[in-house]
């Protein structure tokens, strides 16, 4: 559940950024910097748009391939696979090279964003869409809270490092949007809209199902829709979804 949340938000606040700021059919130059499985990159592919994934992890990056060989050849066609880091885009793309660029979930395992954030801004068009999806770092005390961890949420409350132990066991960062903001701003792609992407669900079980899919369209997805956007829940969403739009 708490991945089909997180991946029904993000595309759904994704494509309100797209429409209100490209021409309708226009065919986007996307590149999505650690795709994963890939569930953005195949979406956008089969609207029609051109799509980049840069992976670094060979593992992931067959995996991908393997879902993408599944796809019909006119989708196939519009999707490029490449091996490589977010911080070194420079490597493989020129500037510019792209109207949206994605990097969702993939700030918390670098240890220091700016680097990867100044590559990202380099190769984005002007006037095009960056689209951040990062662990909230005012929120660290939620999860652990929502699971009776209070010794854990205390603990939240006294990090300035803003690290948190994500269910993988991995001790990773989380970021502030107030900080994230500033940043973007010198980079020249400041802040435009952001969100908040589990706001109610983020302490359940990976073993929670919805009982229909009415349920989880009407209910459960709309509640969740509806706090990302709105004050003051989305600033303690377990994620933030940030979105610049390059000077």
């Amino acid at each position: 559940m708490r991945n089909t949340v997180r991946q029904e938000l993000v595309a759904r606040q994704l494509d309100e950024q797209i429409t209100s700021r490209f021409p309708v059919g226009q065919r986007l130059r996307v590149l999505d910097v650690g795709p994963g499985q890939g569930t953005q990159a195949l979406r956008l592919a089969r609207a029609g748009h051109l799509v980049t994934g840069l992976e670094s992890d060979p593992a992931m990056l067959g995996a991908l391939r393997d879902a993408l060989a599944a796809e019909p050849e006119g989708i196939r066609d519009r999707v490029t696979l490449v091996e490589g880091d977010g911080r070194e885009t420079g490597r493989h793309f020129g500037p510019g090279s792209f109207d949206v660029v994605l990097c969702h979930g993939v700030l918390m395992y670098v240890p220091e964003p700016d680097p990867m954030l100044a590559a990202l801004a380099r190769v984005l068009a002007p006037g095009g869409l960056l689209s951040l999806l990062v662990r909230n770092g005012d929120a660290l005390a939620m999860r652990p809270a929502l699971h009776g961890d209070w010794a854990g949420a205390v603990a939240a409350f006294g990090s300035n490092a803003a690290t948190y132990t994500n269910r993988l066991g991995l001790t990773v960062r989380a970021d502030r949007r107030e900080a994230l903001a500033a940043t973007l701003t010198g980079i020249g792609v400041p802040l435009r809209a952001w969100y908040g992407v589990r706001v109610f669900t983020d302490g359940v079980g990976d073993d929670v199902r919805v009982e229909s899919p009415e349920a989880l369209e009407e209910q459960l997805l709309a509640a969740e829709e509806l706090a990302g956007r709105t004050d003051p829940y989305r600033a303690v969403a377990a994620l933030l979804h940030l979105c610049g739009v390059r000077d």
